[in-house]
C-alpha cells in the first residue's frame, strides 16, 4: 500500500481483514514456532508457579479462542469449546501436536475473515456472552493472540536465556 490512497470504507475494510490475517496467520504464528523451536516439550509445560499459564495451556487457549470468537463467532459454525478445560490441562501434550492443531485452526479463522464481505462487519453476533460485531470479534482475536505470543517470547527467553532475535526474518 505504500505510496496509495484507500479510496472508500470497501478499501479500508478490505486493508483491515487482510491485515487481520497477516497477523494471525502468519506473523504471531511465525513468532511461535520460533520460540518452539528453542524449547522441549518439557520446557513447554513449565510454569513459574500454580497460578501462572504455561506455553502449553497458552497454545491451548489461543486455539479455543480463535475457534470461538472467528471460526465459530464470525463463521457462524459449531464450536463446543469448553475453556476452563485450556487452562487446567496438565498432560504434556507434545509441542508439535499443540502447533499442528492451533495452525489448522488458525488457518481454519484465515478463511472464515478472507470470506468476509466488508459491508457486513457491523453484524451483530453473540460469542462467550458477549453482544459484538464481526469488526470488534476479528480486532478482539487479533489483539487477544498479540498478548498471548507476546507472553510466549517471554516465558520462552525465560527457559532458553537466549536473545530470540525475533526481529530478524526467519530463515
Amino acid at each position: 500500500m505504500k505510496g496509495s490512497y484507500l479510496t472508500d470504507v470497501t478499501d479500508i475494510s478490505r486493508v483491515f481483514l487482510d491485515e487481520s490475517c497477516r497477523l494471525l496467520g502468519t506473523e504471531y504464528i511465525s513468532s511461535i514456532e520460533r520460540c518452539l523451536a528453542e524449547l522441549s516439550d518439557e520446557d513447554i509445560w513449565w510454569r513459574a508457579n500454580e497460578t501462572s499459564n504455561s506455553i502449553g495451556n497458552l497454545l491451548l487457549h489461543l486455539r479455543g479462542n480463535v475457534g470461538q470468537w472467528i471460526v465459530g463467532g464470525v463463521g457462524q459454525r459449531a464450536n463446543d469449546r469448553k475453556r476452563q478445560q485450556e487452562f487446567d490441562e496438565r498432560a504434556h501434550i507434545p509441542k508439535r501436536e499443540l502447533l499442528t492443531n492451533l495452525k489448522a485452526t488458525v488457518a481454519e479463522a484465515v478463511a472464515v475473515i478472507r470470506a468476509v464481505n466488508p459491508e457486513s462487519l457491523l453484524d451483530g453476533r453473540v460469542i462467550q456472552g458477549y453482544d459484538t460485531t464481526v469488526f470488534k470479534a476479528i480486532y478482539h482475536v487479533v489483539e487477544h493472540f498479540s498478548t498471548h505470543t507476546g507472553q510466549i517470547v517471554l516465558l520462552t527467553k525465560l527457559r532458553a536465556g537466549k536473545d530470540l532475535r525475533l526481529w530478524q526474518p526467519s530463515e
